[in-house]
Formats: C-alpha cells, structure tokens, sequence
C-alpha cells in the first residue's frame, strides 16, 4: 500500500510539489530561491490556488513547529512573506488567513527566536495595502500577545530587549493595518487602548531608567538604532498623530491611569514628558480636549495629596505652554473656574489640616510647604492658560476673577466658610497674585477696555484694606495693564537723576480714548495714590510701586489736565508729609517727601519748561546740603539713614505750589487748577477701609439725605439735549467736579466743626421728616382687605368698605371646589 502511494507521488497536486521543492533537504541551505520563483509564478498565473498553498504551507510550518525543526519553520515563513508581498488578488484574503494563523501558532511559542520572527512576518504583512477588505478579521489576539511581549521579564537583558522590541513593532503594526480601515476591529475601543497605551508607556519609562545609566557615548551611537525607547516614542506618536477628534478620550485616559497606578505625577518628570509627546503628536485642534481631560482629572483629585495635585498642574502648565492660541477651546471660563476651585481647596486644606474639614484620628496629615507648592503651581497655570487667549478673552478671563475674590461684607457668599478669616484673606492673596500672571504681558490700545469700570473699581477697593500684601499686588496690576511700552522697569529704582534720557523712556501720543479713561477714572487713581502714601503700614516696596505707577501715568496717559493733576497731587503729598495731624513715622513721612521729590524731577524734564526745572533743581539742591533725608537716595535703601525725630521742615527744602503755578502758567498750563490745593475725594468704598471717621460718615448721610431732599420735589421742565449741550457737558465737567468736592468739603467740615447739639438736632429734623413721609405711603398703601359682600354706607352718604373675615365670607358655589 505504501509502495503504491509512493509510486504515485507524482501524480500529487502541482501546488504541493512547488511547495516541496522549495525545501532543501538540509535547512542550512536556506530557501530554494529557483523553485519559490517558479511557485511564485504558479500563485500569480493561477491566483484561485493562493489559498491552497497557503494551507498547505500552514500544514508543514506547524509540523515543523512541533518537530523543533526551526530551520525549516524559518523557511516557510520567507516562502509566505514573499508570496504576501508578490500577491494582490482578490483571492488574497484566504490566503492571508492561513498567514496570520501561521504567525499566531509562532507567536504561542516558547521560543524567543520564533516570537520575533512571528512578529517581523507581521510587521510585513502590516505595510501592505489590500486592495480587497475583509469583514470579518481580527486582531484582538495580536494586540494581547503583543502588549505581554512589551512587559516580558526575560532572563537575559539583550534577549529581553528584542521580545519588548518585537511587542513595540506588533502594536505599531497592528495599529497600522487597523486604524484606517473602518471594516476593521476599532482600535480606539477602550479594551484594545488599555492594552496597547501602558505597553508603550511602560518601555518609555524603563528606557528613562536604563538612559540614566547609559553606556559611553560612543556605544550609545552604535546602539541608537536599536534603542527601545526612541521606538516607543515614534510608535506612540504616530498612535496619537492619527487619532480623530472622538478617539482622543480614548487614547488619553490609559495615560491618566498609568500614571495614577504607579504613582508617576509625584516626579512629574515622566508626567510631563508623556504629555509633551501628546502635545506635540496630536492635530492642534484637538489640544483642548487633552487639557479638559487633564482638568476633570485635577478635580477627581481633589482630594489626593498636594503632591499629586501638583504634578497634575504642572502637566497641565506644560501643556498649556505647548498648545496654540486658543486650545483652551470653548469652554474658556471652566477651565479658569476649575483651577481656581483647586487654589480655594488647597486653602483650606492648609489652615484645616486634613482634607474633610475634621482633624479626627485617622485623617490624612497634610504637609503645608507641599500646599504652597501646589498654590505657586496653580497660579503659575493660570497665567499659562492666559497667555495663549486673545486680548477679548483674556479681558473676559480678569472680570472672572475678579468676581470670584471675596470682599468682606460685599461679597460674604465667597468668603471661606472653612477657614474663617485668615482663609479669606489667604484666598484673597491668591486670587490677586493670579491677577498679576493674568495681566502680565497683557497689550490693549485702549485703556477703556483693559480697565472697565466693573473691574477697577473692586480692584481699586482692595487697595484701602489694611493689608500691605494686597495693597501691593492691586498696584502690581495697575501696573501692568498701564505700560503698553515696557517701561515699568525703568522706574523700578527710585533716585534723583540729573538727566531722564538715560532711561531710554517710550512715551506715545495720548490717544483720545486714553484721555476718557483719565476723565472717567483719574481722580480715583490719584485719590487711591494719595491714602497708599498716607497709609502707615506702606513700606519701601509700596513706595517704590507707587512711584512706578505715577512714571506710568506720566508717560502712557499725561496730557496737559493730567500733568496739572500729577503735579496738584505731589504738592499734595508733600503736605501730607509735613502734616502733624496724620502721626505718620519719621519713616513714612520722609519717604513721602523723597516720592514726591523724585516724581516732580521726573515730570518737569517730560513737561520741559526751564523755568520749572530750574525751581524744582534748586529745592533738590537745597535738600542734599541741609536735610538729606528727604530724598530717596538715603531713605530707600536697605540701611536707611534717618533722624530719630522729623523737625518743622521749611524754606528752601520744600516745593512752592505757587511758585510752579506762576512758571507753569506763562507756559500755557491752566494756573487757576494748579493753585487749588488736591483734597482726595471720599467716597462709599471706604467703608471696606479702616479710615473711616465720624465726620465722614455723616457727611455721606447728609449728602444722600440732601439729594433725596423733598425740599427739592419741584421739577424744572425736561431740557432738550443738543450736540452743543453735550458739548458744554463734557467741557464743563472739570469745573463741576471742583465744585463738587469743595460742597463735600465744607460738609465734612461742618460736621467736624459744629457743636454736637447742631449736628442732632439737623439729624432729628431730618429723621421726623422722613418718618412723616413714611405715615403717609403708609396711610395711601395700607387699606383693609376687599369683601365680597359689598360696601355699606356711612352716616354721611358715603361708602365704606367693610372688612369681613375670610372664614365668613360666602363664595358663589362656582368659587368653590
């Protein structure tokens, strides 16, 4: 029988005799390269007959497998691989069949050398594109056993090394064959992402462990092409290059989780190594999906230590930093509402301890340098996040803020109700110093814009607490939304100098929207100017930002009223200095007058009048033969020389106000402003400050009393507005506000000056009036309720309502129900 069979061995199939002769009898040989010409020529003529050959190459390879006979699995397997590569039919899926289930039996071994060969096989097979698809392929089994190759534990290191090397080039080609195809298995679904996603990341991590002890350079570049690491970063950048708008979540969350797992966002160098190659890989349109991604994980961290908490902002910083303009994306305002609540908690974590309020046994100790830490992260972001917005947004982004700082008394819901006062106060800080990264750099061509009145007066406010700390961050911002040409810092020394050129200053025409700004909101400037120099917990910082400010003003906004009022309002300080009522230190007051000597040095060489110069010079002069110490050159240093005791100074060492009014005024300047004295305006704000008195408070009553006076209930028939009144309105305001605030004055006055029984009995009389006022809406909206059984009539003939109590009133049955 088996003679027969032998004898009749060439009546086998044609397919299979190819297949044969393609083996040598000893497997040292290699493949018979004549012979898999002449099957490769067979498969092409006859392309129905692929997908035999397929099976029977199949049926000898797992033969051979079980057989140990690695040479000639080695050889079956280049047969298939150029059959694959020669092959574009439509027959081709059947054989591809036989293909990948020869590469799955290669990948199940044991033996590391058909592993890797299995792999290669693949890798070929995944850069060839089929011209026919295929329904019902899949690769669930390639992506599994490809990952478990990343994470092998092999014995030996170099063998180690090519099984992960191998595993990294299988995800790459599995991702390859699949991701563009919509008739295949989706890649992006979640159980394929969590697979291949921390494969990748786990050899980029162990490649940072083995790059820190790295060998010499020279065997580094002989091994560059070999390294593992840049393998899995070009594998997992071309992953994320080709992932679409709704695979982006998919592909980020295993990177999250990774990280989460094996505690990596405490050292956040990996973290932000991972999330550089995410920036970098995916389409920039897509950017903001990865920071809200990063952000909703920030907030389900809430709660982890600070640690954690940072690294995560840090990541966030980063990506920030790499994103374009505008990858915030739509939800601009979440995600500064997102940081802040994170700055808020971390506050109150400090001042509580632990992270539910409650210091009981068991609760997780918390580190307050590590909160710190966290605050300067968060803060450090968000100016990151602000810097790649647009002007609009960025202006949108500061109001945001603001509205979310808590004033005491304003604002009482914002306050933190955890950590009391010291916690509001800390919150206060934070939110002020995340102004500053805001507004840092910040450009705008109109001063209306950048500081609208919903912005600046709360920020303003800030400037008359108690604090120093918040006194100096409000003027930092001021600072910062003023100077459009960089001249802050060359201002940021305080001195005397002969000769202003040096500074290099860029001063630009005041354009028209700029003088509104002055008209709207100048005297709230220089009034908030005037109480930080009167304030007695002002130290050299304050001094030197005040003066800083005052040069800005100078030079971004000055036209002719403004440098009257500058100057109005040195004289002014310098009077505040000589002033005994104030009891301001000997530090404070000389400081004031060294303000205010450096100040009008620098503005009579911008106003250059000789004449002017020539005044102020002399006085400058004057001081540095008999009293030194009012100029800043010994009073803002770091060893400050001063008197124990300010003697009465006068004469030469003080600045006249009318001698400026008369050298000024021959040059054109308006002398009836420069000789009135500057009174700082009182306003309601004060109630958010300690300088609040008596007499002021009166005079706010009084004032609010005579304008709703009924005194004045006679109405003067409407006006018609023209152009011409407009006109005269805007023209006149200047010399309506002087009378203004000289009523106000001579209010305050009264009230400080009358004798107490004056003063109650004006109150009295006001307060009777009013009560009377009061009895008549009284008497006009209080009436009995209406009965609906009618009037009845009095004895007089008239009609009376009759007030009956609801439990008697009777209802037509329609009523009832």
């Amino acid at each position: 029988m088996y003679g027969v069979c032998g004898c009749c061995g060439a009546l086998r199939p044609r397919y299979k005799r190819l297949v044969d002769n393609i083996f040598p009898e000893d497997p040292e040989d290699g493949l018979v390269k004549a012979n898999m010409e002449k099957l490769t020529f067979y498969a092409l003529s006859a392309p129905e007959k692929l997908d035999r050959i397929g099976a029977y190459l199949s049926e000898r390879l797992s033969r051979d497998v079980a057989r140990h006979r690695y040479g000639y699995v080695c050889i079956a397997m280049e047969a298939l691989d150029q059959l694959l590569m020669a092959c574009h039919c439509q027959s081709i899926n059947l054989f591809v069949e036989s293909f990948l289930k020869m590469v799955r039996k290669l990948l199940e071994s044991d033996k590391p050398s058909l592993q890797i060969l299995g792999t290669h096989s693949f890798v070929k097979f995944a850069n060839i594109e089929e011209d026919t698809p295929s329904y019902h392929r899949s690769y669930d089994f390639f992506v599994s056993r490809f990952s478990e190759m990343c994470h092998s534990s092999y014995e030996d290191p170099d063998i180690r090394t090519k099984i992960r090397m191998a595993g990294i080039k299988g995800l790459q080609g599995v991702v390859r064959k699949t991701v563009n195809d919509e008739l295949q298995a989706n890649i992006w679904d979640p159980q394929h992402m969590d697979k291949i996603v921390p494969s990748l990341l786990f050899n980029l991590q162990s490649g940072e462990r083995t790059e820190s002890r790295s060998p010499s350079p020279l065997q580094a570049s002989e091994k560059e092409k070999e390294s593992p690491v840049e393998l899995t970063e070009r594998c997992f950048r071309e992953l994320l290059g080709r992932a679409a708008y709704g695979n982006i979540k998919n592909a980020v969350t295993p990177v999250l989780m990774h990280l989460d797992n094996h505690s990596l966002w405490e050292g956040k160098t990996f973290a932000v190594r991972c999330f550089k190659i995410i920036m970098y890989s995916i389409q920039s349109q897509h950017s903001h999906l990865v920071i809200q991604q990063l952000l909703g994980h920030l907030d389900a961290n809430s709660k982890n230590s600070a640690t954690v908490r940072a690294g995560i902002v840090e990541v966030l910083l980063e990506a920030a930093a790499i994103a374009a303009s505008g990858s915030v994306g739509p939800t601009v305002l979440e995600v500064f509402n997102t940081l802040l609540r994170q700055l808020r908690l971390s506050v109150d974590y400090e001042l509580t301890g632990s992270y539910d309020g409650s210091t009981n046994i068991g609760t997780k100790i918390i580190k307050a340098h590590e909160e710190r830490q966290l605050q300067e992260a968060v803060i450090r972001t968000i100016g990151s996040f602000a810097n790649t917005l647009p002007t609009y947004q960025r202006s949108e982004v500061m109001l945001f803020i603001m509205g979310k700082i808590p004033v005491p008394g304003v604002h009482p819901a914002l306050t933190s109700t955890s950590s009391g006062p010291e916690g509001t106060r800390m919150i206060q800080v934070m939110l002020l110093k995340s102004l500053v990264q805001v507004t840092a750099g910040y450009q705008t061509t109109n001063m209306l814009t950048a500081l609208p009145s919903s912005f600046l007066e709360p920020l303003l406010s800030f400037s008359l607490t108690e604090d120093p700390e918040l006194r100096l961050l409000v003027l930092q911002i001021l600072l910062s939304l003023i100077d459009r040409h960089e001249n802050t810092p060359k201002f940021s020394n305080i001195s005397i100098l002969a000769d202003i050129s040096v500074l290099k200053l860029k001063v630009d025409k005041c354009s028209r929207q700029d003088n509104l700004f002055m008209k709207k909101h100048g005297q709230q400037l220089y009034r908030h100017i005037y109480l930080g120099c009167k304030d007695q917990s002002s130290g050299r910082q304050h001094y030197e930002t005040l003066f800083t400010l005052l040069g800005l003003l100078s030079v971004e906004l000055a036209v002719e009223e403004v440098v009257v009022d500058l100057i109005r309002l040195a004289l002014a300080l310098q009077d505040l200095a000589l002033s005994t009522d104030e009891a301001l230190p000997v530090y404070n007051r000389c400081a004031v007058h060294a303000l205010a000597a450096a100040y009008l040095n620098l503005i009579c060489q911008l106003t250059t009048v000789p004449a002017f110069c020539q005044h102020i010079h002399e006085v400058i002069e004057a001081r540095q033969k008999e009293c030194p110490h009012l100029l800043p050159e010994d009073v803002f240093i770091d060893n400050p020389k001063l008197p124990s005791s300010l003697e009465k100074v006068e004469g030469d060492v003080l600045f006249l106000q009318s001698k400026i009014t008369e050298v000024l005024g021959g040059s054109g300047y308006n002398t009836e402003r420069l000789a009135t004295p500057y009174v700082p305006q009182f306003t309601d704000e004060d109630r958010l400050s300690k300088r609040k008195s008596i007499g002021e408070t009166i005079s706010l009553q009084v004032e609010v009393e005579s304008r709703n006076s009924p005194e004045k209930e006679e109405r003067t028939p409407a006006e018609e507005i023209t152009f011409e009144t407009l006109k005269n309105a805007i023209v006149d305001s200047v010399g309506m506000e002087e009378q203004e605030r000289e009523r106000r004055r001579q209010v305050v006055e009264k009230f400080q000056k009358a004798p107490f029984e004056e003063i109650a009995a004006h109150c009295g009389a006001r307060a009777t009036l009013l009560q009377s006022k009061l009895n008549q809406i009284f008497e006009i909206t209080i009436r009995p309720p209406p009965s609906p059984s009618g009037t009845i009539s009095s004895g007089y003939g008239q009609t009376q309502s009759r007030s009956v109590p609801i439990y008697e009133m009777k209802f037509p049955d329609l009523c009832v129900y």
